[in-house]
């Protein structure tokens, strides 16, 4: 039975080295000018669901020197930005964003997602409750992250300074939730 699997393994190796036809250049094919791009945006959000925001970053970059800086290209880069942690840099653009399209809850709750992080928590239950309007209450991590901002906005009239126990999760493509440590 050994004998049978290293002869059928041996056949596919030799398949493998079967004469093709190639090319009598040694260099790698360029470009096809006939195949359609695809849209960077879409990048952008597939490489921050995969945890690659610096490459996210590049890719809505290159979006916006086709489409110019929109609002869903801002609302990538912030949220790329913040999956680095770059707290200043997302806030600016996610700011950029809210002013450029106000009616958009996801940027709404990213930028509330960078304000809790921060530890400016009245600010970010603001920012959440707007988004949460615009949403017209449909996502439960809007809601999650509201809930937990006017938690914590109570919580900070009445106990003293402790250590933030919350983490950020991201969900999809641009949209953060935020959890407490138990």
């Amino acid at each position: 039975m050994k004998r049978a699997g290293a002869v059928v393994l041996g056949i596919l190796m030799l398949a493998g080295c079967a004469e093709r036809d190639l090319p009598d250049n040694p260099y790698a094919p360029g470009v096809s000018r006939s195949g359609a791009a695809v849209d960077g945006a879409i990048v952008g959000h597939r490489l921050i669901r995969a945890g690659e925001h610096e490459m996210a970053i590049k890719a809505f970059s290159r979006a916006a020197v086709d489409e110019g800086m929109t609002p869903e290209i801002l609302i990538g880069l912030g949220s790329a930005n913040l999956g680095l942690g770059r707290l200043g840099q997302a806030e600016d653009l996610l700011r950029q964003a809210v002013e450029a399209d106000p009616k958009s809850p996801e940027a709404w709750n990213n930028l509330g997602v960078v304000l809790m992080e921060k530890g400016d928590v009245a600010e970010a239950s603001q920012v959440f409750r707007r988004a949460y309007a615009l949403d017209n209450g449909q996502s439960d991590s809007i809601r999650d992250n509201l809930r937990l901002a006017l938690a914590k906005l109570e919580d900070s009239y009445y106990a003293e300074e402790e250590e933030q126990n919350y983490k950020m999760i991201r969900r999809g493509d641009s949209d953060y939730l935020i959890r407490t440590i138990s």
